[in-house]
């Protein structure tokens, strides 16, 4: 125990080995007093925080007292070894003198080593990123592990309060333990401090470069004398001067009043700027005027295009009742305006599409096409909110400000081919656009305002309309261009097709003509479909072939039946229901595909081994089950057919329906089973001119089907010359045109006995001579011939 004058320290903790110098106040002044009078000039240098001593002290020695460069008058301590406070005892002059017990360090055990040197690390890490080269060696160079620990003295991010923690711990394990942690964790808010400094640093330099280029490209517009963007003030006046609904005014006005509070760096003014360029975009209270002569438009639509009788009829009547309703201003009722919507079904190439654009120049309005096909996003319909980045406005407020006016033709082409996605269901989204009763304030997501979609004509187009979601079918009104006769192809290709096709390959009509008749050739011979699509591929491949004639020899080229083959190749589509029907269990059915009406040969045949009935031909349930019918009603109702019973009983049947790679479904198909399946177990062959479609029922009732429009126009295609179809499908019959009906017998039947009683070949008399031809027996119903 020693008896030292107390030298306190407000602003510093002085650690064994430690040098610092202490300004001489008073109190400490006091203490060096008391020291160098005593002869050995050492004193107690003991921390004082908010003026309470610490319990623990190092014993220092004066090096020098003098002053420092701002005159003040200090001493330099060096920290010599630890020291418990006791008591206050007695001494000479003005200094506080106390007994003091020196604590001897124990040695370093246990983990000791393996903290310095990740202590060492640490301090070393944190020098090298403040450049103090010549500490890092002084650190490197020691090798006593308290005089390592005891350097944290120096360290400037420990606060007074650890230091004196470290003072008042002997053990120099429990000192490097609280130095690493102490030390990660100043390691760990220097990288999140230096991290911001470089962001905020980074954010600066920008901003600064940032404001440099744009008072450069100021001062650039000025000399070249262009004007200056548009600012809030001018938006304003926009606003205020713009022909705008009041609603979407008082929103444009507070939308400008935020830009007017916003900073120019910050990024919702660009929202802001480009939301309002959409808004004074918008046609709001922009209408054209409607063509309200009936007979003008009549003659754009008939100009146009060929046939489509059901669609123009509907088109005028939807001008004769707006003219109506101008005349006696009933423009507006309850909010809502006229607007119609049509949907165009048919399958690919009938003209829907350039339908559209017919019927926008009959009505003396704006087209715009708006492509649906693959669309799998709400937003598209909808729009995206604001908030998101490159939020755009939906397809629907685009096409009205790309049309200019509200009251555009609009057609939403491939309507079957949306579905629904992670996106949303674009579909539904639509059932707001389309409904009469909700469009006059349908909201885009991007606009936020009500928009008035009642006067917008909306035309659809769908190839097959089961996949059209039924919500959104409801909401439209249907219309079927079930596809073209030979004779409207022949006036499509001559009046439409080829001067198009002419065109684009840089000839004239003095140059080359094709005859009617290789018209006709070409839609019957090499082309079978319900459109036209694959007819205009055949012209401009015949006009390609005279474009390299000519190059040769310029007299003019006429293309007729004699020299097709020239061009086009031997004709591809031949008659062939004669030569599939020639054998006993073929029967020639009707059916409707995507790309429209289609022959469908069905072939049935049997052979030994287990009964049963085996289906080939990638059937579906329904016709799966349409075969099971018509092999049931054989099997029952034979004999008073005139069949062999043991025909179908006892033996495999086997019933295909070609083509194999084509996947078929519907119950239309019954009544030609039934007929194959007939022929096959009568040994009749069927009547090669005959095609059918109809449903069958175990009873032997024929029961109605669609498509009936369709499936005349293919057996007319295919050169058939009689059709049977069910007798409650006779009003359909009006629908099918007047040459078809012509060109065709069409019976209606209602039971499965009188149809075959006219579709097999009659039986062939004993000695072997066939008869003349004509029926067996008399139908139930009349046949009606041209009907």
């Amino acid at each position: 125990m020693t008896t030292l004058p107390v030298l306190p320290l407000d602003d510093a903790v002085l650690l064994p080995g430690n040098v610092v110098a202490v300004a001489l106040q008073p109190d400490t002044q006091a203490a060096v007093d008391a020291a160098r009078a005593s002869g050995d000039k050492t004193v107690l240098a003991v921390p004082r925080l908010d003026g309470e001593y610490g319990s623990y002290g190092v014993t220092a020695v004066i090096e020098k007292v003098g002053r420092l460069p701002s005159g003040e008058r200090a001493a330099v301590l060096r920290g010599v070894t630890r020291a418990r406070i006791g008591s206050g005892v007695p001494g000479p002059g003005a200094a506080l003198w106390v007994e003091a017990t020196l604590v001897a360090e124990p040695e370093p055990a246990g983990k000791a080593k393996e903290l310095a040197r990740e202590y060492k690390a640490l301090v070393v890490a944190e020098l090298q990123q403040r450049g103090a080269w010549q500490v890092v060696d002084a650190v490197e160079r020691m090798t006593d592990l308290g005089e390592l620990a005891d350097s944290a003295g120096y360290a400037p991010w420990l606060t007074l309060a650890q230091k004196v923690e470290l003072l008042g711990s002997p053990d120099v394990t429990a000192r490097l333990e609280l130095l690493v942690g102490w030390a990660r964790e100043h390691a760990a808010e220097q990288e999140v401090s230096e991290k911001i400094n470089s962001e905020v640093r980074e954010g600066l330099e920008k901003s600064q470069r940032e404001f440099l280029l744009r008072q450069q490209l100021a001062a650039i517009r000025k000399e070249l004398g262009e004007d200056e963007p548009e600012g809030s003030a001018d938006y304003r006046s926009r606003v205020e001067a713009a022909d705008l609904p009041e609603k979407v005014r008082e929103a444009a006005l507070r939308e400008v009043g935020k830009l007017e509070r916003a900073s120019d760096a910050s990024p919702e003014t660009s929202w802001i700027r480009t939301w309002l360029d959409t808004v004074l975009e918008m046609p709001w209270n922009v209408r054209t005027d409607d063509n309200t002569d009936l007979a003008a438009a009549r003659a754009v639509l008939d100009a146009d295009h060929a046939g489509l009788d059901d669609v123009k009829e509907r088109i005028l009547e939807y001008l004769a009742v707006r003219n109506r309703r101008a005349a006696r201003n009933l423009e507006v009722v309850g909010g809502r305006g006229s607007g119609a919507v049509l949907a165009l079904a048919g399958p690919p190439g009938v003209g829907k599409t350039s339908l559209g654009e017919s019927v926008a120049r009959a009505l003396g309005r704006k087209f715009v096409r708006v492509s649906l096909g693959g669309v799998r996003d709400e937003a598209e319909i909808r729009g995206h909110r604001r908030t998101y980045v490159g939020a755009l406005p939906g397809r629907l407020v685009r096409a009205l400000r790309e049309a200019g006016s509200m009251n555009p033709v609009v057609l939403l082409d491939e309507v079957d081919k949306i579905s629904a996605g992670y996106a949303g269901d674009p579909a539904a989204a639509l059932l707001e656009v389309l409904d009469p009763a909700q469009n006059h304030t349908f909201r885009d997501h991007y606009l936020e305002v009500d928009l008035d979609l009642s006067d917008v004509l909306f035309l659809a187009t769908a190839n097959v309309v089961e996949t059209i979601p039924g919500p959104l079918l409801d909401r439209m009104e249907l219309v079927t261009l079930d596809g073209y006769t030979e004779q409207e192809k022949v006036a499509i290709a001559r009046d439409h097709l080829l001067p198009r096709q002419l065109d684009r390959a840089g000839l004239t009509a003095d140059e080359v003509s094709i005859s009617d008749g290789a018209l006709g050739a070409i839609a019957a011979e090499h082309t079978r479909e319900a459109g036209v699509r694959q007819l205009e591929r055949a012209l401009a491949r015949i006009l390609r072939k005279v474009a390299v004639k000519q190059a040769g020899d310029s007299a003019q080229v006429q293309v007729d039946n004699g020299n097709l083959k020239e061009f086009l190749g031997r004709p591809r589509f031949t008659p062939e229901s004669a030569e599939r029907t020639a054998t006993p269990g073929v029967a020639t059915g009707l059916a409707v595909t995507g790309a429209g009406g289609d022959v469908l040969f069905i072939e049935a045949t049997s052979m030994d081994g287990e009964p049963g009935l085996t289906l080939t031909g990638q059937l579906g349930d329904v016709m799966k089950e349409s075969a099971h019918i018509a092999l049931s009603y054989l099997r029952s109702h034979g004999r008073k057919l005139g069949l062999d019973p043991n025909a179908l009983a006892g033996r495999r049947i086997h019933l295909h329906v070609p083509a194999g790679a084509v996947p078929k479904d519907g119950p239309s198909a019954g009544i030609t089973m039934v007929t194959a399946l007939a022929s096959l177990a009568s040994g009749r062959p069927v009547r090669p001119e005959f095609g059918m479609t109809g449903e069958v029922t175990l009873n032997g009732r024929v029961l109605p089907i669609g498509g009936v429009k369709q499936k005349l126009l293919a057996a007319h295609r295919a050169g058939l010359t009689e059709v049977i179809i069910p007798a409650r499908n006779e009003p359909d019959l009006d629908d099918v045109p007047a040459d078809v009906r012509e060109g065709l017998t069409i019976h209606v039947l209602s039971d499965v006995a009188d149809v075959l009683a006219l579709a097999l070949r009659p039986v062939e008399p004993a000695d072997g001579v066939a008869r003349a031809g004509g029926d067996t027996s008399t139908p139930a119903e009349p046949a009606l011939a041209g009907a």
